[in-house]
């Protein structure tokens, strides 16, 4: 280090400002393996684990639970928030939820990211189904930095598979070398599939690779064995492991042969074409062979699956069919409802043994959950302790009881005192200047310069962040969110939801929370040939303004319309689902299809912030949720 760095970081030791990154690699040196891939904006993987990326963990909110078999003490997961935040919560093991369940006992990780290419899949209707926004290294740390918590995640003997294309899979391999260890990778997997174009001017691209990688010593792998056909040889005569296939029409021996083999690191398997039995529409939906091959090579029955980049959801489709317990995640709004959908149906679903067959087994019973999006109703109707515990993960503080001159301090954040206001006992006042100056007589020269107070921001009678008074400070840690630079080294960012099919796929991160502030729908439904048909007349967010100060116009958050067009009462089931770009608009107003008007129609409108708003029509009568 030259004397110039040296002034220059006393400079902002003194100053008390925070170290740039560029800087922190000079101070504190990593040690090199081998080889390793070299980038701006690579993070040390200390520091992700020490939320120095201002991604923190957030507690679980349950939404709903939907009884079906029991799994003994478990219940599956399906989670709807940002993937980091959710691998960060299990990595802290703190969450009551998944407490002692989840951390270190994930047998297999599957994932399949978007691959950050300019390559776009096209849907049934030529369309771009396919578009990732995040490019070159930014994506690779992106990705990175959830195979760091990931690695953590995994049981000793657990497995991960990588699904990519050829644009990076060599540089997602460096990186797994790196968190895994070269010495723990063990196949290079590639899926051969027949669909896809046919370029004039180079090879056609018929694969993908799935890097997989152990995590300890040991690993679970049962054995696949497979049949594989080959034209005849005479040595094929004395080769008892062969038979000789007979033609399907004339019923005599023919000059093909089947060969009962290992499966080997190529596996021929077709993708998942409009006229299957398991197709469903869903961008980038991955085939149920694929991963049947995969859950029964890395894990045994009963055995946790785990899949934070959900997608349609095939993964825990398979893993619920072959009786493993399964946790998904994803931030789309239709990913969720897909996989919600794909299992309350699972009965009725192709049987992985017999595709001309159903499964015709009942689901187990899981649950949805969500992570960075809270319902505020909800959370301040739990019980004191469980909501002192909701908060505690919230703000990132430690419960610790403690009383100075008779007050009650509920807990310490970075060595100062909390407080969190008892709105069930004092629902008649608020923390105000009168609460302070009181709390305050009580503990000058008790406590340490500063003191936070956490509350609903209804119930607090200051716009600012902080009251002083004779040099201490009152930090409000407000329900909800108010950006507090005391609490995150980056501002509040929260992920968008697509406006198209187009994006549902598109790489997104959210830092900090929110709470659940449905948007303000009118609407109507009137009966047209026997079909329900809704008018949608006005849609608007509590967020008024886009990032530039923009106001919004009607329908300008609208993100996607989802519909059960035979809704029970009790579950809903996705059947239809319309994103904006694909609704008609027309003088003003939307009309949508929904279905038979004998029928119940449960609707779903979200918002481009993940917030819903949701009806019930039944005989051209509705119940708004």
């Amino acid at each position: 280090m030259n004397e110039r760095l040296r002034e220059e970081l006393i400079h902002i030791l003194k100053s008390g400002n925070q170290i740039p990154e560029d800087y922190k690699e000079l101070l504190f040196p990593t040690i090199n393996k081998e080889y390793e891939l070299s980038y701006h904006g690579k993070m040390k993987k200390e520091d992700v684990l020490k939320n120095e990326d201002g991604v923190t963990a957030l507690p679980l909110q349950k939404n709903k639970t939907f009884i079906g078999t029991d799994t003994k003490d478990w219940e599956n997961l399906l989670v709807f928030g940002d993937n980091l935040q959710f691998l960060k919560t299990i990595y802290a093991n703190k969450d009551s939820l998944i407490k002692d369940k989840v951390k270190g006992k994930v047998k297999l990780i599957y994932i399949d990211p978007p691959f950050a290419t300019e390559d776009e899949f096209q849907n049934k209707n030529g369309a771009k189904s396919y578009s990732d926004k995040v490019k070159g290294t930014t994506f690779i740390e992106f990705l990175r930095r959830r195979l760091i918590l990931a690695y953590e995640i995994l049981a000793p003997d657990g497995t991960i598979y990588v699904h990519l294309d050829n644009k990076m899979s060599h540089y997602i391999k460096v990186i797994m070398d790196e968190i895994f260890e070269k010495n723990n990778f063990r196949n290079e997997i590639i899926w051969h599939y027949f669909m896809g174009g046919k370029p004039n001017n180079y090879f056609a691209n018929k694969h993908d690779t799935l890097l997989v990688y152990k995590k300890g010593e040991k690993n679970i792998f049962n054995e696949k064995i497979t049949e594989r056909v080959l034209p005849y040889t005479p040595s094929m005569k004395s080769n008892k492991g062969l038979s000789q296939i007979k033609c399907s029409t004339c019923k005599k021996e023919s000059g093909i042969w089947k060969s009962v083999v290992k499966q080997d690191d190529v596996w021929d398997i077709s993708g998942v074409f409009n006229l299957s039995n398991e197709y469903i529409d869903y961008p980038t939906q991955k085939p149920e062979e694929l991963l049947k091959v995969i859950i029964e090579s890395s894990t045994n029955p009963g055995d946790l699956v785990m899949d934070f980049f959900a997608g349609s959801g095939t993964t825990i489709a398979v893993a619920e069919k072959l009786g493993r317990k399964w946790i998904a995640c994803d931030l789309g709004k239709l990913s969720c409802y897909t996989i919600q959908n794909r299992i309350l149906n699972i009965a009725n679903s192709k049987s992985l043994e017999n595709a001309s067959k159903k499964y015709n087994c009942p689901y187990h019973t899981f649950s949805t959950l969500q992570l960075g999006l809270y319902d505020l109703e909800k959370t301040l109707k739990l019980g004191w302790n469980d909501y002192k515990n909701f908060v505690s993960e919230l703000f990132e503080f430690e419960l610790t009881e403690t009383k100075i001159s008779g007050i009650t301090m509920d807990g310490m954040k970075r060595n100062y005192y909390v407080k969190i206001w008892n709105f069930n006992e004092n629902n008649n006042s608020s923390v105000d200047e009168e609460y302070l100056e009181a709390l305050n007589r009580s503990l000058y020269n008790k406590i340490n310069g500063r003191m936070y107070i956490v509350a609903p921001s209804n119930n607090v009678d200051f716009l600012n962040d902080y009251y002083e008074i004779n040099g201490i400070r009152y930090y409000f840690l407000k329900i909800p969110y108010q950006i507090i630079k005391e609490l995150h080294k980056l501002p509040f960012q929260q992920f968008k939801q697509s406006k198209t099919i187009n994006n549902v796929n598109n790489i997104d991160m959210a830092i900090g929370f929110h709470f659940i502030d449905p948007p303000e729908v009118e609407s109507s439904v009137y009966v047209e040939n026997n079909c329900y048909i809704l008018e949608l007349t006005k849609f608007y967010s509590k967020i008024t303004k886009d990032e530039n100060g923009n106001e919004y116009k009607n329908f300008d958050t609208l993100s996607s319309i989802f519909i059960d067009n035979h809704y029970d009462g009790n579950n809903f089931k996705l059947t239809q689902s319309y994103f904006a770009n694909e609704l008609h608009y027309e003088n003003g107003k939307i009309h949508v299809t929904l279905g038979d008007s004998s029928n119940t129609v449960m609707v779903i409108y979200t918002d481009i912030f993940g917030n819903e708003f949701s009806e019930v029509f039944n005989g051209g009568n509705k119940d708004a949720r």
